[in-house]
């Protein structure tokens, strides 16, 4: 018998590839989404849509990002809306993040304490501690160490990191201008080439990395990285 965690995430992941087609044009090839606790995590993979290819074979990569910006405004209520009618759990921030290079995609939710849900996340797995301070390493090296950090494993796919307090007074002030837009394109380029660029998360983590994510809320000056791994490789 399929337990009530697989269904609502299977609902879930039906759910996220019909509305994502109809806004675009074209669906994913897969939605997986993964519960746990006060988390939802739904990795989405080969997703362009035939205009969006138009456009990133003329190197147009960024007007394709602000393009699905755009879109999300609307689609963001409507996910959250639908989640937690299906699973219960009300998310109160929503981060996502597109993997254009591979056609990939991520959305996170981070729902409130009274609706966690009773499946379990592994707060400590193998390299957790290296990964840590490898993430310090390279928030200092875009921005500032992080104030606070977390990690936990929500199975064997899943790793989320969240950090706190990371923006930089420079940052803060173009929020403060209405620059939110820009300023989220350029840490998406300088904080993503980082962490695609390091050659230490597989050895620390001792799987194979097929899918590095980020995402920030600069209103409450926190971000959250998501790393897809391959364990059977």
């Amino acid at each position: 018998m399929e337990s009530p965690i697989n269904k609502q995430s299977v609902e879930v992941s039906s759910y996220i590839s019909r509305i994502l087609r109809d806004y675009f044009g074209k669906g994913p090839e897969s939605v997986h989404v993964t519960l746990g606790k006060t988390f939802i995590i739904v990795h989405i993979r080969n997703f362009l849509s035939p205009t969006e290819k138009v456009l990133m074979n003329q190197k147009q990569d960024e007007s394709v990002q602000k393009m699905r910006d755009l879109v999300m405004q609307t689609l963001i209520p409507e996910m959250k809306a639908y989640i937690k009618i299906v699973t219960g759990m009300e998310i109160r921030e929503f981060y996502y993040d597109w993997g254009l290079h591979n056609k990939s995609a991520m959305f996170t939710g981070i729902c409130t304490d009274t609706t966690s849900i009773d499946f379990p996340i592994q707060e400590e797995f193998t390299g957790k501690t290296e990964l840590i301070n490898e993430i310090i390493n390279l928030s200092s090296e875009s921005e500032k160490k992080p104030e606070e950090i977390y990690a936990c494993q929500l199975n064997h796919r899943s790793i989320l990191v969240i950090r706190n307090g990371i923006l930089v007074r420079i940052e803060k002030q173009l929020i403060r201008q209405g620059m939110q837009e820009q300023l989220k394109l350029a840490k998406r380029t300088l904080e993503k080439g980082l962490l695609h660029n390091n050659n230490h998360f597989e050895a620390l983590l001792n799987t194979k990395i097929i899918d590095i994510f980020v995402d920030w809320d600069f209103d409450l000056d926190k971000s959250v990285i998501v790393l897809v791994t391959n364990p059977t490789i």
